[in-house]
């Protein structure tokens, strides 16, 4: 007996769920090697539930999915701002910007103009000045920042405290250091110093640790929460859908949940605890989080202050400033203190976070690093950070690949500091390891990227023309050997920080299953001429495939 052959069974497609968000017709970047490219994006409740052309993902269409043409227009996974200052984004808005200022009397004039409206007594708060990209130097001025005078003349009887761009100095009027009580006589605290001039009174600059002798009275709660809530906004208008804060104290991390609780924060929040050893101890435990609210808060590392800044000649450097020679920076918490900061990590399943960009600075951490992790052969990928990483020594770049660093860094802090780097360091130390990324990259290390906002402006598109192009404002390439493709520079803002992160599986690339946060743009970044790309806008960032912000709604 012959039996038929059967005839062979149609392949059963399986049942489709409609979608809750469909974006078609676009360019779609997914950071992901299996499935580089799209042209559309299906969404389900918070995930992503398919990727494919748009004709083919048409099936996913229901009565009640919202579907988006974008014409062309590129996706990509939604920006990952790894290291910026949350609550100073927020409060940056609430105070004088100095950002934009040229010169000494331009601040003053500025001041003046708070104090006529301001009551007798209120602090007068600004931030943003630099005494490096002023057109010349105030006069009188002591180290090229000037004295208080100028600022008591506008200002008697208001007290005034206008921090440096990078947070790492302050200026302050005389009314200021009267309500604080320094004097000739007060000490510089350790790590921190009290600029005089030649009669021995303090100018009005205090360095590092110095800024905590201001006293400006009890914090406002509202201000604080105001602050956060204009910092969300802030992030989610220019593109970011995750947010590493560089270090929150416990009361602003318990504001930050209250506040997503109420659905006043709309950004992801991945949190480092910036606490002394004492106050962190006895919380950690506690206070650990991994994704609350959907994904909204996450709290797993420490943060400490190996040293200062650049710009304020607070880095700490192996050899003497070229430009000071009588300093090498300072360190500003000492290796001991931080070095129980990495037991307490340990202990509680943290990363640590230690900011460091003197090449000092960084070879202290590395080798702390290193003695911990040799000390805990059993804990391995604990992914510690160096937040900064600026100014390394040649013999020290290998050891961040080695180690399994991170290198936390800010590309447009190149270019804004390019300018004064050459005189702080001289042409040797500037070429072997000022933000020496593809030195980095080749010695196997992570490079994650951000603005330290609001050192820089929190807006990723003029970090992303830094990063592929380190050219200044005035047109010069600062050792083009380093800069990033611009595929190395978009996975440094989204698959790079969620590694440093521990969430690369949740997000920082767009694949089936992973979070719909995704960033919608007006230019295609990766395929414009490099002249264009400050010019490309965020059209809508998506937050768990919720439009979280729309140009059009603005």
């Amino acid at each position: 007996m012959v039996l038929a052959a059967r005839a062979p069974q149609a392949r059963q497609q399986p049942p489709l769920v409609a979608a809750d968000l469909l974006l078609t017709n676009a360019r779609v970047v997914t950071v992901d090697d299996e499935r580089p490219g799209a042209e559309a994006v299906a969404v389900r409740g918070d995930r992503i539930i398919a990727l494919g052309s748009s004709a083919e993902l048409q099936r996913y269409t229901g009565t009640a999915t919202r579907v988006i043409d974008l014409h062309g227009q590129l996706v990509i996974p939604g920006f990952i701002e790894s290291h910026g200052h949350f609550s100073g984004v927020g409060e940056a808005q609430l105070q004088l910007n100095l950002t934009q200022a040229t010169s000494w009397p331009e601040i003053v004039g500025l001041v003046a103009a708070a104090v006529r409206t301001a009551r007798p007594g209120e602090w007068i708060v600004g931030r943003g000045w630099h005494q490096d990209k002023w057109t010349a130097k105030p006069d009188p001025n002591v180290e090229g920042f000037p004295t208080h005078a100028s600022l008591d003349a506008v200002s008697p009887g208001n007290p005034v405290l206008l921090t440096h761009a990078s947070g790492h100095a302050v200026f302050v009027n005389a009314r200021a250091l009267a309500v604080s009580g320094i004097t000739r006589a007060t000490p510089a605290p350790s790590g921190g110093e009290i600029l005089h001039d030649d009669r021995g009174e303090p100018t009005g600059l205090l360095r590092e640790t110095a800024e905590t002798l201001v006293r400006t009275g009890a914090g406002d709660a509202s201000r604080d929460r105001k602050a956060l809530e204009l910092a969300s906004t802030e992030a989610l208008s220019k593109g970011i859908t995750s947010f590493e804060d560089a270090g929150s104290s416990f009361a602003t991390i318990d504001r930050m949940k209250a506040l997503i609780d109420e659905g006043r924060i709309g950004v992801r929040l991945w949190v480092m605890v910036s606490e002394g050893n004492a106050a962190a101890a006895p919380n950690l435990k506690r206070y650990r989080t991994i994704d609350y609210a959907a994904g909204h808060l996450t709290v797993r590392a420490l943060k400490r202050q190996m040293d200062g800044a650049l710009g304020s000649r607070g880095a700490w450097m192996l050899e003497p400033y070229s430009d000071k020679r009588d300093s090498t920076g300072l360190n500003t918490t000492s290796v001991e203190s931080i070095e129980e900061t990495a037991r307490l990590a340990i202990a509680n399943d943290y990363q640590l976070c230690v900011h460091a960009i003197g090449d000092r600075a960084n070879r202290e951490t590395l080798n702390l690093f290193e003695r911990t992790f040799r000390a805990n052969p059993s804990k391995s990928g604990l992914r510690w950070r160096v937040e900064h990483a600026q100014h390394l020594a040649a013999a020290d770049i290998p050891r961040f690949g080695q180690l399994g660093v991170i290198a936390s860094m800010q590309g447009i802090h190149c270019t804004s500091d390019a300018p004064y780097v050459l005189d702080r360091l001289g042409p040797k130390r500037a070429e072997e390891g000022a933000y020496v990324w593809q030195k980095l990259m080749k010695s196997g290390a992570r490079v994650a990227n951000g603005t330290d906002a609001p050192v820089e402006d929190v807006n990723p598109i003029p970090n992303f023309y830094a990063s592929v192009t380190r050219r200044t404002k005035s047109g010069t390439v600062f050792y083009p050997d380093q800069r990033m493709s611009r595929m190395e520079a978009l996975a440094s803002y989204t698959i790079n920080g969620a590694y440093a992160a521990f969430q690369e599986d949740t997000r920082g690339s767009l694949k089936v299953g992973k979070l719909a946060d995704m960033t919608v743009l007006s230019k295609d970044i990766l395929m414009v001429p490099d002249e264009e790309i400050l010019s490309a806008r965020v059209v809508y960032t998506i937050v768990g495939g919720r439009i979280a912000y729309s140009a059009a709604a603005r």
